[in-house]
């Protein structure tokens, strides 16, 4: 979860605008935010992203566009649906509250590259926490590495196998004490891949990165 502060909010043609103190790093068009302790403006309230635009925003022209002055600048501005009255720019004080949820692979991507269906409710159940913290994972470490991805769609075919089979070493790692599993006085399994492809994939592999 991610909090941004808001300085200045307003409203244009039915549409809420509110400005941040931080850079909007991973929100995109379409994402769902919070606005809650503004007391200037009733903007508060669940909503969702429909411009990104850093330009002031004028006016909704008759085909219902949104028109934008190129000569003003609005840094880190957020723009979303919101009925009613126009209201002044104005200085507000507030936080924006965004949820990033990374969706680069699915299940059946995972099942795939293991070559394997799952063989009960509980391994889908399995394979579902294994791509939901490969998402995670793998989002938040090139953010981490200075990349500024899409959430919706893996950014490239080499960050897509990445974290497809970053979620098949979790997934294959079931039930182990550490990393593969392995069985005293008995050779250690194979792994069929490495931190280090992984990394390479992920684009993450970079020494200027701690």
């Amino acid at each position: 979860m991610a909090d941004y502060t808001i300085t200045h909010a307003w409203r244009v043609d039915g549409y809420g605008v509110v400005q941040t103190l931080e850079n909007l790093d991973g929100l995109i068009v379409g994402s769902d935010i919070n606005i809650s302790g503004l007391s200037q403006t009733n903007l508060n309230g669940n909503h969702v992203v429909y411009s990104l635009n850093n330009y002031e925003l004028i006016e909704v022209d008759d085909d219902g566009d949104l028109v934008f002055d190129a000569d003003i600048v609005r840094a880190n501005q957020v723009i979303f649906a919101d009925s009613g009255d126009d209201i002044t720019r104005t200085t507000d004080s507030g936080t924006l509250t965004y949820t990033p949820t990374c969706t680069w692979i699915v299940n059946a991507d995972v099942v795939e590259w293991l070559g394997i269906a799952a063989a009960t409710a509980n391994d889908t159940a399995f394979i579902t926490d294994c791509v939901a913290a490969s998402n995670a994972y793998c989002s938040r470490k090139r953010r981490n590495a200075g990349y500024f991805d899409a959430l919706n769609t893996a950014p490239s075919g080499d960050v897509f196998l990445g974290t497809v089979m970053y979620a098949a070493t979790l997934y294959r790692e079931r039930g182990s004490v550490d990393s593969f599993a392995s069985f005293d006085n008995m050779g250690g399994g194979t792994p069929f891949g490495s931190m280090g492809r992984i990394k390479q994939l992920l684009g993450i592999d970079r020494p200027q990165v701690g």
